[in-house]
């Protein structure tokens, strides 16, 4: 049994997400080979030859890849999967924008059922998978000769370093020519990533405008260290660009500490949040649904209680 993953990676390095990806694919068992394909991109191959469980990087290094569309990605992964005996059993890919965007497009030329957001791994052909936005847990299990599986990051931990697995160059595939990136925009910002950081400090539509979002919000994530997040009621009202929003159809995060200021706690909010370690919520509403889910609950105006927490930090 030999997995393929599928590595998310900005040529340099890899992403976050893959190293979750990497401990999904060792509770699968069996060898785990790891694809690695863009331009000029030894750096991330390196790293992933060092990962615990990695028996083979496979680097394909071509022009048409610097981009990583899923038309281009997906025609490799096809001519990779089809010239490798005796075959892989399992393609993985994190669940994010790029796996997401990626691997559907390979189960359906591959024609069989992917199995997304995987939460657990019972056996090489049974997972768990939350359900109506994670209110209900799913065990499936797959028939298909091939499993197709985006893994959840936030429910496996990342994959230590402490290895020395042989790099490979393969083949690369013709350009398929099907579509082109012509602009990508991208949010730069000193504070972590949003789905990578530890301590999260989100917004909501109490804060009542994107004036007030920065004005109260950016001082207590510069005191932490910390990742700004939102709800998506305050993205879709304008205060924080769309790249902010957590919940089931934004970013799904886990941190130490998330710290929930003027968000009610809507369904597909906490589908994004819940599993967080430590959870504290700032609502004047005391009947708000995210004290729910809230480990430490302060009910009081956040036009006053954010400043002194603010103060009050060291």
């Amino acid at each position: 049994m030999t997995i393929l993953v599928i590595a998310e990676h900005d040529q340099q390095s890899l992403k976050a997400a893959t190293l979750n990806t990497l401990t999904a694919a060792q509770q699968i068992g069996g060898d785990i080979h790891v694809l690695v394909a863009g331009t000029a991109c030894s750096g991330a191959a390196q790293q992933a030859a060092q990962l615990q469980g990695v028996t083979s990087v496979k680097v394909a290094d071509a022009a048409h890849y610097q981009n990583q569309t899923a038309e281009n990605l997906s025609a490799l992964i096809i001519a990779h999967a089809a010239g490798y005996s005796p075959g892989y059993s399992h393609i993985l890919a994190p669940a994010t924008t790029f796996g997401k965007n990626l691997l559907p497009r390979v189960a359906a030329l591959l024609d069989v059922a992917q199995i997304s957001e995987i939460t657990g791994v019972v056996s090489a052909d049974t997972f768990v998978r939350p359900i109506y936005a994670g209110n209900a847990l799913a065990t499936v299990q797959s028939a298909d000769k091939i499993k197709v599986i985006t893994v959840r990051s936030t429910a496996f931990d990342a994959a230590n370093s402490g290895n020395s697995a042989p790099v490979e160059a393969i083949a690369t595939a013709a350009d398929t020519a099907q579509s082109t990136l012509t602009h990508r925009e991208l949010t730069k910002s000193e504070r972590p990533e949003l789905g990578a950081a530890k301590i999260i400090v989100s917004g909501g539509r109490g804060l009542g405008s994107g004036e007030n979002y920065h004005t109260l919000l950016e001082p207590l994530a510069d005191k932490l260290g910390a990742a700004l997040g939102a709800s998506r009621a305050a993205v879709d009202a304008g205060f924080v660009p769309n790249d902010y929003q957590v919940g089931q159809t934004g970013k799904i995060v886990a941190p130490q500490l998330y710290i929930a200021v003027g968000i009610s706690g809507a369904i597909q909010h906490l589908a994004g949040m819940k599993e967080s370690k430590v959870i504290v919520a700032i609502n004047k509403d005391p009947d708000a649904p995210i004290f729910q889910v809230a480990d430490y609950g302060l009910v009081g105006d956040l036009f006053e209680v954010v400043p002194q927490l603010v103060s009050a930090v060291g």
